[in-house]
């Protein structure tokens, strides 16, 4: 098991939330390396020196090269409720992403999105193609520098790839994306997307949970830091 630490934002009896890091797969894969389910329920384990198996529920995904804030459950009844919160839209997710070149101040991106699991690739495809699902998010342009722009994306669907290839789809794709974005991108760049914030209900207290993570100070978030983003600043 790996001993890389992984930040803990929040715990209670029926939640974990964590800021995964990048390059970490979320759960185990074919490439056989420590994943980020494996290593807290390790950690669960250790900690309340748990017998026999650890339950631990994973509510969503980020892809392999993303970090930023996830939610687990703990209990079988909070994954219950919190996958149904995100199956009517309860559960909102917003991102930030680097994408190439100049955007509208703000915009809405829909398209329909079919993965070809064998590739591990998404495409848009029309709307009369039946293996195609609707995709739709809203962003705003919050900065930008060196012909690259700073957005903060809100996921109005949650499709596989599907910030990746909606950008990519308008000619804008991710800095550091070498799967959607190969002609603009250099090899060994790390993807600009963070999973920045996650606002749901607690799903026994009924409350409304927001939990937040900013990226790294490094290329290419490191041109929009400053008091001009505020953004970037760790909430409290």
């Amino acid at each position: 098991m790996s001993g890389q630490k992984i930040p803990i934002l929040y715990e209670d009896n029926h939640l974990l939330v964590v800021e995964k890091p990048v390059n970490l797969p979320t759960q185990a894969d074919s490439s056989g390396d420590p994943d980020l389910l494996s290593i807290l329920k390790h950690d669960l384990k250790t900690r309340y020196q748990k017998p026999g198996q650890v339950y631990l529920g994973l509510v969503h995904r980020l892809d392999r090269p993303v970090g930023g804030v996830m939610v687990f459950a703990k209990t079988s009844k909070a994954a219950s409720r919190l996958a149904e919160q995100l199956r009517t839209g309860g559960f909102k997710k917003t991102y930030l992403a680097v994408v190439h070149g100049k955007l509208e101040i703000k915009g809405h991106l829909e398209h329909f999105l079919a993965k070809d699991k064998a590739a591990n690739m998404v495409r848009v495809v029309s709307p009369a193609d039946t293996s195609g699902k609707k995709a739709v998010l809203t962003y705003e342009v919050l900065a930008e520098k060196e012909g690259l722009s700073l957005v903060r994306v809100h996921l109005l669907t949650g499709r596989s790839h599907q910030i990746r290839v909606q950008f990519s789809a308008i000619g804008h794709p991710l800095y550091g994306d070498q799967k959607y974005g190969p002609s603009l991108n250099k090899p060994g760049q790390q993807i600009a997307l963070w999973s920045h914030r996650i606002l749901f209900l607690h799903p026994t207290k009924k409350e409304e949970m927001s939990f937040t993570s900013s990226p790294p100070a490094r290329a290419p978030w490191h041109l929009f830091l400053g008091r001009q983003n505020p953004i970037f600043l760790k909430e409290n």
